[in-house]
């Protein structure tokens, strides 16, 4: 930046500042700068601003479309499921899901600002040629990103490409405009065109290297990444080969592929090696298959040239089944966990998560599933997952219900309410995850009155036992943050010690949470204290109103550095886990309170036999 500044200073001292005033040349100078940091800042910031609604507007800007929930498309309903399987295994939002119909190429990206907010868009390419196996290598490829903090990052570099790139548009266009007159007085201003145009252009491929070598980097992460995940390189390097193997590869047909060009699976432009925003397709395989050789990819080539592959007709001759059945702990079943343990899964799902989210899919209940999809449904059924037992509680709820909503949406609620009684506790936030995504497209003021109306119900009888709170903590952090994604979250820098107040707070409610008897909980919490703070004499003093407490805990400590909230995530799991176990409402806390850190935690954790009633918040 401070290079094309000083560059177009020069350029505007050589056409304007040789005019006899003394002071011209200072004058050209400034202008020049004022011009170049104006020009350059506004043209980003009107590119960030019209990609601010987050990963879908990047996704529809490019052309891409959603994929319905409801879609009878084979492969579609196999991408979706797929997504869906992966987003429940590493602990983040199911995002948005768009498909590029008109590109032959395989392909993909994750764009977005945060999890809340992602979308992942696939090539119709991708779904035609790619089986089951080699789609799951290249989703989980994308989750890498959204899990390692990519796409804020790739939505930047777009902005600022975008402003350089403007300096040589409007070079180019006074060269046009100035062509069309004669007067002498048109020399310093064509010089200034043409010099604007060189230094876009020369400041465009800088940016292009700088672009190129940061996304090189992230790709071998993703692959790396990728093959942690799926625990297996089959996958992910089948699909590396037919990109490398098919007539159409990767490369787009879009002209404006080159926006999003560091932002996807493969090659989309065709750029030289100088220039190129991913490493060679074969030292990718390489790095996944050692034994792989070029020879090989030659053989590839040539048989697909006669018969290119289908991958549904591959997903028959691989017999690929659903995914096996999840034994799910009971409500009052207990989960062994340890502080290093849950640490080494957040945001680091494994092969065991995607097999376990796959068979906690399975396990949840069809009408319930199709609800979770169906735009009419949806929200029924979420607001029956939080009504009480029948009773006085039900019947307060159900008033609150009918006046806010009307009586079809309370009777709904209502027969959901019944339904969903015998569900298993460890299904419902993943099922309420499940129709997140749904509920994130209605207009802001239906999901305004959603909000308002769960506030209500999880309220009417005065208190908020942990699965309310749970769920409306996951209905802020997937839900109301994608309402305004680029202000949502950013990574954190403050330090443990300037949120000692915070964090006692958070330690004390846990330790309450999970223990009836004082004693124990001021165990529980001395004990995640020690993690946290070795050296600090705080008294255990839970707060009176413990929700208020939290949510005015939660922005310091969302705002708290990594390596803090990893030490703060210690604590909390030391704090409900100091007798080594936790029961399942304990656990959707901890989840809770991963997500509200922006940390996310897999659904499943190890569980043992046992018995405790679940407590109250």
């Amino acid at each position: 930046m401070l290079a094309i500044v000083a560059a177009v200073d020069l350029v505007f001292l050589a056409a304007f500042g040789g005019r006899g005033d003394g002071g011209s040349g200072l004058g050209a100078v400034v202008a020049g700068t004022v011009l170049s940091l104006g020009v350059i800042g506004c043209a980003s910031l009107f590119r960030m601003a019209t990609l601010r609604s987050g990963g879908a507007a990047v996704a529809q800007q490019f052309g891409a479309t959603p994929v319905p929930e409801d879609t009878t498309d084979l492969n579609l309903r196999r991408l979706r499921n797929v997504i869906e399987e992966i987003a429940i295994a590493s602990g983040v939002p199911v995002p948005q899901i768009f498909v590029l119909d008109e590109e032959p190429a395989i392909n993909a990206f994750a764009a977005g600002y945060s999890p809340s907010d992602a979308a992942i868009t696939v090539t119709r390419g991708a779904l035609d040629r790619l089986n089951r196996d080699e789609l799951q290598g290249v989703i989980a490829h994308e989750y890498s990103h959204i899990l390692n903090g990519d796409m804020r990052l790739n939505i930047r570099l777009i902005g600022l490409l975008f402003g350089i790139l403007v300096l040589a548009i409007i070079g180019r266009k006074i060269l046009q405009t100035s062509r069309l007159g004669r007067s002498r007085d048109n020399g310093p201003i064509i010089a200034v065109a043409f010099g604007l145009l060189v230094i876009g252009y020369v400041g465009l491929f800088f940016g292009r290297l700088i672009k190129a070598g940061v996304s090189r980097q992230r790709e071998y992460l993703a692959d790396a990444s990728a093959v942690q995940f799926t625990r297996q390189t089959t996958g992910l390097a089948g699909a590396l080969k037919k990109l490398a193997g098919l007539a159409d590869g990767s490369k787009l047909r879009a002209t404006d592929a080159e926006e999003v060009s560091h932002m996807l699976f493969g090659d989309g432009v065709g750029y030289s090696a100088l220039m190129a925003t991913h490493p060679p397709l074969l030292d990718r395989i390489h790095a996944l298959e050692p034994s792989f050789k070029a020879p090989a990819l030659d053989e590839l080539k040539a048989r697909w040239a006669l018969h290119p592959p289908v991958g549904a007709d591959e997903d028959i001759a691989l017999g690929f089944t659903t995914a096996a059945p999840t034994t799910l702990p009971t409500a009052g079943g207990r989960i062994d966990i340890t502080p290093p343990g849950v640490i080494a899964q957040v945001a680091t799902p494994q092969s065991d998560d995607y097999r376990r989210a796959g068979g906690i899919q399975d396990a949840i209940p069809e009408v319930f599933d199709r609800a979770a999809r169906h735009h009419e449904d949806v929200v029924s059924m979420l607001l029956g997952l939080l009504h009480a037992p029948a009773g006085p509680v039900r019947e307060r709820q159900q008033y609150e219900l009918q006046a806010r909503m009307g009586a079809r949406v309370s009777q709904q609620a209502l027969d959901y309410a019944d339904r969903l009684a015998d569900l298993n506790p460890m299904l419902r936030l993943p099922l309420a995850s499940l129709a997140f995504p749904l509920l994130r497209r209605r207009p802001r003021p239906q999901l305004q009155q959603f909000m308002d109306t769960v506030y209500a119900l999880v309220h009417a009888d005065g208190e908020v036992d942990l699965f309310e709170y749970c769920l409306g903590r996951l209905l802020h952090t997937q839900v109301s943050e994608a309402l305004d994604p680029s202000r949502a979250w950013v990574a954190g820098n403050k330090r443990l010690k300037d949120a000692t107040a915070p964090v006692v707070t958070l330690l004390a409610v846990v330790a309450q949470a999970g223990h009836d008897n004082p004693a124990d909980a001021t165990r529980a919490y001395l004990a995640g204290l020690a993690r946290v703070f070795p050296r600090l004499n705080a008294p255990y003093a839970p707060p009176a109103d413990r929700q208020a407490a939290l949510e005015a805990a939660w922005p310091m400590l969302d705002a708290l550095e990594p390596m803090a909230k990893e030490l703060l995530i210690e604590g909390v799991v030391a704090a409900i886990s100091h007798d080594g176990r936790v029961t399942v409402a304990e656990a959707e806390l901890l989840r809770t309170v991963c997500a509200s850190l922006h940390c996310p935690l897999p659904p499943m954790l190890e569980q043992a036999e046992g018995t405790k009633a679940a407590p109250e918040l």
